[in-house]
């Protein structure tokens, strides 16, 4: 009687590996510190570790101060404001004067066009 050979690793089934967040919500920073006159602080190591985590706390308006050896080097801010939407209605659109005067769009974008060689 033969003995069974067990199975080659590359030919073993694999078990599906199932994630999750350590915490649910956002991304939870262990390494930052509130620190009295600066805000939210973290280290260059922690941060280069953590930059996804930091990007959405600033994306969602929380300012975070990088250190390096206790001492502030950078601070990460927000890069714009949003843009403001327009709210008005065409009536409002209807009672802007009508432009009469100056080159109109369509000669200063066929002007651009030519310039370019298009």
């Amino acid at each position: 009687m033969k003995a069974k050979m067990p199975l080659p690793l590359y030919r073993q089934r694999k078990s599906k590996l199932k994630m999750r967040l350590e915490t649910p919500g956002p991304m939870a920073l262990r390494e930052a510190v509130a620190l009295p006159g600066i805000g939210l602080s973290i280290s260059v190591r922690a941060a280069k570790a953590k930059l996804s985590a930091l990007l959405e706390m600033v994306a969602s308006g929380q300012e975070v101060t990088i250190t390096s050896d206790g001492k502030p080097k950078a601070k990460l801010v927000t890069a714009a404001k949003p843009r403001k939407v327009f709210t008005g209605t065409w009536e409002h659109l209807k009672k802007m004067p009508m432009q009469t005067k100056g080159p109109f769009a369509d000669e200063i974008i066929r002007a651009d066009r030519d310039g370019r060689g298009w």
